[in-house]
């Protein structure tokens, strides 16, 4: 198993959720821990269905209440340009988290590859600050209402325009329709309704407060969201860790069990049967080639990058962005570890449903409550982030404009439903089985619009075919590449990822159509216009935000520091009893480094790209009566 078979640990998420362990396997099942009570799982399950299904009537009821507020199209479109730091960080955390992260990566953690999974997480997160820094400030300058839009406006081009659009709409239409059928069928097996029942009232909670209230409603509901997973994996990581006798209770027992030798190293499992690497190198190859991969595609993705333009302006995009970070690095640091953990419990579950399994048979359940109910709404933040994005692009990047600010907010209401009633027919009569391309629609946007969102700021040569057949060649030949390793008709090394491949044609394809067209005036003169500076906005907002990259460094070294105390210590203090080499406790201290170092580089660049001008300055001194 290599990329792939990360790649495609959601979908058999999708596929096959949990169910509730009985006593008998629970008990049969468990290896090294047994100071815990089973819970009984018929009451279990009616407290759970009671729990969802107050949080679906709480979302709808929130999302409504936000609607009250949408009078204009850049109301419905883009919350009205006005959201505050805080919105924007729930936003971008619970866009990019969904159910994938609670049971699929911590499902990863628990096979084997914990701190693997850390080392992708150090460089993944750093892309969504670098991003902002290099697009997503930029992209809000524009004011544009959608990132295809964006495109259109920079290379003046409706073609280019389109094409963006239509990649957003096939490419989240697949995401959509995987992460609905995982929430409608983890609806049912927690409540034990049938899977209709649960796909159907998922759909009406987020395409209901959707058509009302647009972004407004998406950005609320996304917040609260995120507020409660954000409490769910705390409170249970910590819960986990301090049951088990912390990091080094944890640490230790991971080195004394033999199931999963070697899944407290660094490297994670590289002996056995069902080892996803042959080597410490490999695995860190997996690692870094798949960080930079998400990288890119948080610093350029529609779901990501469009919540740049609801910001109140650039300023909040790079404080939300570097917070974004931050929160992320705190997740997964947490996270990780915990899935490891769950091994001193049980070490013989399905990866993917190890942490429902822990919240419905270890944690209190007030707490399994909080963590269910958590997945369960980072699913669908999901469902309505990238409905919202569907439907406005179609309205506004794919249909002909409309006459009149009443009659596009109609249409885009419309085009809303409408996509949503696909997704929820194609979800009823779709096996989750054949869904596989569904997966790879995150990277298809790293190699499509990762080369001309960066271009489009910082290149002076790139023109609208060039935009064009880049966005064309990178979705299409990621898409292939895809399908044809899912086949099984070609084979890659770890290192070449189908999205570097790719992202190398797309380049070609933007500089060879480039270099056979000329740039017009007016894409000379909107690229200019991107790169003015508001000075009086710089002068009332430079000092906030060069504090939020400060605190973004020194969270850097604060998780470095842990990560040496809690980790690398620890597996030093134990090398000797369990017989690890010095090089792998080497690469203990130097994961500490790294980790704490990538945060620590984002913020410093953030501190360095914020930093006062002093033509800004004398022009604000001069404009003082």
């Amino acid at each position: 198993m290599s990329w792939r078979s990360f790649c495609l640990a959601p979908l058999r998420v999708a596929i096959a959720l949990p169910r509730a362990a009985s006593s008998d396997e629970t008990v049969g099942d468990t290896r090294h821990h047994s100071g815990y009570n089973v819970k009984d799982s018929t009451a279990a399950s009616m407290i759970y269905t009671i729990a969802i299904l107050l949080s679906l009537v709480g979302y709808f009821l929130i999302g409504h209440l936000a609607g009250r507020r949408v009078k204009h199209l850049d109301d419905y479109l883009v919350a009205g340009r006005n959201a505050p730091t805080f919105f924007i960080l729930g936003t971008l955390v619970a866009s990019y988290l969904s159910t994938s992260a609670f049971l699929g990566e911590t499902g990863f953690a628990y096979q084997g590859y914990p701190l693997v999974m850390l080392i992708f997480a150090a460089l993944s997160t750093s892309g969504c600050l670098l991003g902002a820094l290099v697009f997503g400030r930029y992209l809000r300058r524009s004011s544009a209402r959608t990132v295809p839009e964006f495109f259109g406006k920079r290379f003046a081009s409706r073609r280019v325009q389109n094409i963006a659009g239509l990649t957003t709409i096939l490419g989240l239409g697949a995401y959509l329709l995987g992460v609905m059928q995982g929430a409608g069928i983890m609806f049912a097996e927690l409540t034990g309704l049938p899977y209709w029942v649960g796909l159907v009232l998922v759909w009406l909670t987020y395409t209901g407060f959707i058509l009302y209230s647009g972004s407004p409603g998406v950005m609320l509901t996304d917040t609260v969201m995120f507020v409660i997973f954000s409490l769910a994996a705390l409170g249970g990581s910590l819960y986990i860790l301090q049951d088990l006798g912390g990091w080094h209770g944890v640490i230790e027992g991971l080195l004394s069990q033999s199931e999963k030798p070697d899944i407290a190293l660094w490297h994670g499992v590289i002996e056995g049967q069902g080892a996803s690497f042959s080597t410490p190198g490999e695995a860190l190859t997996w690692s870094l080639t798949l960080g930079l991969v998400w990288a890119a595609v948080l610093a350029a993705s529609p779901w990501q990058s469009s919540r740049y333009l609801m910001a109140r302006n650039e300023h909040v995009v790079m404080r939300s962005a570097m917070l974004t970070a931050v929160a992320l690095a705190i997740f997964y640091a947490l996270m990780m570890m915990s899935g490891a953990a769950i091994n001193l419990y049980n070490d013989q579950l399905d990866p993917e449903r190890a942490m429902v399994w822990v919240a419905l048979n270890i944690l209190p359940t007030w707490l399994g409550i909080v963590i269910l109910t958590g997945v369960f709404a980072a699913g669908l933040s999901s469902c309505s982030t990238f409905l919202s994005i569907i439907g406005f692009s179609l309205s506004n990047d794919i249909l002909p404009p409309s006459l009149n600010e009443a009659s596009a907010m109609r249409t885009s209401r419309i085009a809303v439903l409408v996509a949503g009633l696909v997704t929820l027919l194609l979800a009823l009569f779709q096996p989750p089985a054949v869904m596989t391309v569904v997966w790879f629609a995150a990277t298809l946007f790293a190699s499509s619009w990762g080369p001309v969102a960066l271009m489009s700021i910082w290149s002076r040569r790139i023109t609208a075919a060039g935009a064009g057949w880049g966005l064309t060649i990178g979705f299409v030949s990621n898409l292939a590449l895809s399908l044809m390793l899912q086949a099984g008709w070609v084979t890659l090394p770890v290192y070449l990822h189908p999205v570097i491949l790719s992202t190398l044609a797309a380049l070609v394809a933007i500089l060879l159509a480039s270099h056979l067209t000329q740039v017009s005036q007016a894409e000379r003169d909107y690229r200019a216009f991107l790169h003015q500076r508001d000075t009086s906005l710089e002068a009332k907002w430079v000092s906030g935000t060069r504090w939020v990259a400060a605190c973004t460094m020194l969270t850097g070294i604060a998780v470095g520091a842990f990560l040496w105390r809690q980790y690398a210590t620890t597996l030093a203090q134990l090398a000797g009893r369990y017989a690890i080499p010095e090089g792998t406790v080497l690469g203990g201290y130097m994961l500490a480094i790294g980790c704490g170092g990538m945060l620590l580089i984002a913020g410093a660049v953030g501190y360095w790209v914020v930093r006062p001008r002093k033509l800004a300055l004398q022009e604000v001194r001069l404009a003082r009566p």
